[in-house]
């Protein structure tokens, strides 16, 4: 039997445990208070409760319970949890000599090496080929040089990196011993609920508070944000994270890892407050097994570039239910452009499931493998349609390739904000370029921030449906835009395809 089954073995009988003994708690509670609630209470008076030095049978058997379930899920996953501890080298030049200083550095003038010290968290996930691996958090191995994992009995082993994922902040070490240490046992985010028990475990704050635990509740779900622009949606738990925490992971009742703890708000700039968010573990079980075979992680590319759009541009495209993503800009050439989705799209749904915002499709098109083919619906002039797109890889190669993304900036619907921002009369009118993307046909005609456009190849656009619709005849060939800048009423130059 190999070590997951042992592990798997043991926690199915200490929960069964705990289970009976909690819903034999339960069960005394709801006798007790059955058999104490009058049937045929008509008035309601406040009575005083009798004063009792003494714990109630019924409650302490809940109580005792479920700290028996928090006693068995840490002493099960905390055997996989470890410090990350990293060196970063960097070298710079000896200016301690005074002649040095004034002169300039003698021919023989050495750097001096300066070591930078941190420490993060990790869980031990996989084992294979005489090695464990372990999935922490990229930003807690950024810029390493040297990394040690050390485990929950002091014991340090050197560790390298298998891969990392940098648009999902997560990274997944390897180390090899003859020991026989314990794997997490990964669970199924999908079935994490608001409400449900969480349970962060790392190393908080540095070596002095490693192995720690903290309870808490799922606060949130499908949170998006973070630093470094990743594609996660977070799980929100009020579990106590701090600086060090990241990499570690959020376990359930069953001692099941459902997140990696990754990033905290706090208006006190790095206290916990409370407001504490994990990666959900399946956007991680992909990325461990591209890593583990091949180094790297391979994300689908569609070729849109998303936006959550402003009430008054959904009031503009005639869109009444906001649940979707703006395709703000399309990679001529690209899977979407191919299957037909132009400019001013709004996706609804991918494959029959809703898209709740930008983020939801990015994170969605990004788990993609390439060659699949997904279909679209979208919205077009108040028309539902559908497309068929046939993914392929996300490369630096057709990602930044900017001259191809059209038109390459962002339109907003001219409202009193922007008039009274501008200076203008409430009869100005144009769509505001709130933004121009460098090397894109809307860069390369000369647009800049702030302009208002007005046409599109000699044709008024009022508004942003005229806009998008004019754009998607014209796109082929060539295409230029009249506008205004200050008081002065331009044309672009053309850009011809």
């Amino acid at each position: 039997m190999n070590l997951e089954k042992k592990l798997s073995s043991r926690s199915f009988l200490i929960f069964n445990l705990v289970l009976i003994g909690v819903i034999f708690g339960f069960s005394l509670a709801f006798l007790s208070f059955s058999c104490s609630t009058p049937g045929s209470a008509n008035v309601a008076r406040a009575q005083a409760l009798p004063v009792s030095t003494e714990i109630p049978a019924n409650a302490l058997a809940i109580a005792e319970g479920l700290q028996l379930t928090f006693n068995a899920v840490a002493e099960m996953v905390l055997p996989s949890v470890v410090e990350v501890k990293t060196v970063s080298v960097q070298r710079r030049q000896n200016t301690t000599d005074p002649f040095e200083f004034f002169f300039g550095p003698r021919g023989d003038s050495q750097d001096r090496e300066y070591r930078s010290r941190a420490m993060g968290s990790g869980v031990i996930i996989r084992y294979g080929n005489g090695m464990y691996y372990v999935l922490t958090n990229n930003h807690v191995i950024d810029r390493a040089d040297e990394i040690v994992v050390a485990t929950r009995d002091g014991t340090d082993y050197p560790a390298e990196v298998v891969g990392r994922d940098v648009r999902r902040d997560l990274a997944v070490l390897s180390f090899t011993t003859s020991d026989r240490l314990t794997l997490a046992i990964v669970g199924d985010s999908d079935n994490v609920r608001v409400g449900d028990w969480a349970i962060a475990m790392g190393n908080p704050l540095g070596e002095q508070f490693a192995f720690s635990v903290t309870l808490g509740i799922v606060s949130a779900l499908g949170r998006t944000g973070g630093p470094g622009g990743n594609i996660n949606d977070f799980i929100q738990t009020d579990a106590s994270i701090n600086q060090g925490n990241s990499g570690g992971p959020l376990v359930n009742l069953r001692g099941e890892v459902i997140g990696i703890n990754t990033w905290i708000a706090s208006n006190t700039g790095g206290g916990s407050v409370g407001l504490g968010f994990a990666i959900p573990i399946n956007n991680a079980v992909r990325v461990i097994e591209d890593i583990i075979q091949s180094g790297s992680v391979r994300d689908g590319w569609l070729g849109v570039s998303l936006y959550d759009p402003t009430r008054d541009m959904l009031d503009a495209l005639s869109i009444t239910n906001p649940r979707g993503a703006l395709a703000a800009q399309v990679f001529i050439g690209s899977p979407a452009y191919i299957a037909g989705l132009r400019p001013g799209d709004f996706i609804t749904h991918m494959n029959d499931a809703e898209i709740r915002g930008s983020s939801h499709l990015v994170q969605a098109i990004g788990n993609l493998r390439p060659g699949e083919q997904v279909t679209f619906r979208v919205l077009r002039d108040g028309v539902s349609m559908t497309f068929n797109a046939r993914i392929i890889a996300r490369t630096d190669e057709v990602t930044t390739d900017n001259r191809n993304l059209m038109p390459g900036m962002l339109l907003l619907p001219m409202n009193d904000d922007i008039r009274r921002s501008l200076n203008l009369g409430s009869n100005a009118e144009g769509l505001f370029v709130s933004q121009v993307l460098e090397n894109t046909p809307a860069a390369i005609v000369g647009l800049r921030n702030g302009d208002r456009v007005t046409a599109v190849n000699g044709i008024p656009v009022p508004n942003l449906s005229a806009f998008y619709r004019v754009l998607r005849e014209n796109t082929a060939t060539e295409i230029w835009f009249s506008f205004i800048r200050g008081e002065n009423t331009l044309e672009s130059i053309r850009f011809i395809r």
